[in-house]
């Protein structure tokens, strides 16, 4: 995809993001984007302007429903999901996959079956696994425990008559890794299966394409995304068919059967402030709230992220003291720059103290990918060193995260 206009520089980027002025290179961002000024001059101009209840019939209740509006449509842009399905926001991806659980537990008998991969964030396992009290029976996709990977066999030997849902991580926020989740989708529903797939780590680094993937569910989280704290539920117009929403009695209709209480507003100007900042990156004079904008911002995303990857990559992937999990690669289409790793002899906790300070963060623990932690056979009190980066991260700072890692290491 070409980009909208000329293309924009590294430098030009961090002066849209006011936290990068102190010099200090965030290495963390898997666990968190830093926020553009566009999204922040959003949010502060409706509670300043009117911040006020929608749906009230007066003028600033009129901007409020023009903004709720917007923002819902431009989250259907964002994933590619217009004229299929329908986008719905809510506090977290933790909270909107258990709430889409629970809704499904009404489709499901004693004996139904549900698949989850263990690469996935707890968000998507935990309310599958507790639908087992249904009667429910969870079976779980493995991973290699040395190095992560996955088999498309073992899937394959998982789905059966009886399954019902499969439930899979698009990008593993402990691996890196990118599965293929449009074969996922298509074994699955040859099997007649639901798939929901987690992008939370995914839709950071690439374009979400609801679409192409084929998924009933897909669930990312903004703030992971250059956005406000708020996140996002795609589902198709035939899986939301199955659901019967939790929202009040006299509400009917997509989204407003599944969205429960008041719409944060002032975050839903937010999400229209990163789709200004993605019509920046892709190098258009003006806000474009349009899916050929969405992917030119990202496929410039890849571009500058390109070099940071490799850099960390090259330098963990030639230390013998350190076990990488997850594809190993710098190749943008096996994975995005999210690394993780341990030292033969030193607990990721003192690796990751002895890094942090004024100048680099990084991160240790389980990452709330607690099941896969265990699997790959790291403790769960102090799990892997996590260093993850996203667009506006420089080579300079790499060099600065390697310089920190080697008197670390």
């Amino acid at each position: 995809m070409a980009v909208v206009g000329p293309q924009v520089t590294i430098e030009e980027v961090r002066a849209q993001f006011p936290a990068l002025k102190s010099g200090f290179s965030f290495f963390e961002n898997a666990g968190g984007s830093q926020v553009p000024r566009q999204v922040l001059e959003r949010i502060g101009s409706l509670m300043t302007e009117g911040y006020v209840q929608a749906g009230a019939g007066y003028p600033a209740s009129d901007i409020v429903d023009q903004v709720v509006a917007e923002s819902k449509r431009f989250a259907n842009v964002l994933v590619n999901g217009e004229g299929v399905g329908t986008a719905v926001i809510g506090p977290s991806t933790t909270d909107l996959l258990y709430r889409l659980a629970n809704t499904l537990a009404h489709t499901l008998v004693p004996g139904d079956e549900i698949v989850v991969s263990v690469t996935n964030h707890e968000s998507n396992i935990g309310p599958w696994v507790r639908l087992a009290e249904c009667g429910a029976i969870v079976k779980w996709w493995g991973v290699d425990r040395e190095t992560g990977a996955y088999s498309f066999d073992e899937l394959a030997s998982l789905l059966t008559e009886r399954t019902k849902v499969v439930a899979v991580a698009h990008t593993s926020n402990l691996l890196g890794d990118v599965l293929d989740a449009s074969r996922v989708v298509q074994m699955a529903h040859a099997a007649g299966a639901r798939v929901v797939v987690d992008g939370v780590a995914y839709a950071p680094h690439s374009a979400v394409d609801v679409k192409s993937v084929g998924a009933d569910f897909y669930a990312l989280s903004l703030y992971k995304v250059y956005g406000p704290h708020i996140a996002v539920l795609f589902g198709t117009d035939e899986a939301w068919s199955l659901v019967e929403g939790p929202n009040h009695f006299f509400l009917s209709g997509m989204p407003a059967k599944f969205e429960l209480g008041c719409q944060p507003y002032e975050l839903l100007a937010g999400l229209l402030g990163t789709a200004e900042y993605l019509s920046f990156l892709a190098g258009s004079p003006r806000p474009r709230f349009d899916r050929p904008t969405v992917e030119a911002a990202f496929a410039r995303m890849r571009e500058l992220e390109r070099p940071v990857q490799e850099r960390i990559f090259d330098f963990l992937s030639s230390r013998s003291d350190v076990r990488i999990v997850g594809p190993r690669t710098a190749d943008q289409s096996a994975r995005h720059p999210t690394f993780s790793f341990l030292h033969k002899t030193k607990p990721s906790d003192q690796v990751a103290r002895a890094v942090n300070g004024d100048s680099v963060g990084i991160r240790y623990g389980h990452m709330y990918a607690a099941r896969l932690c265990e699997a790959l056979g790291a403790p769960l009190e102090t799990g892997f060193v996590r260093a993850s980066a996203v667009h506006y991260n420089t080579v300079e700072e790499a060099d600065r995260l390697i310089a920190m890692l080697e008197k670390a290491l």
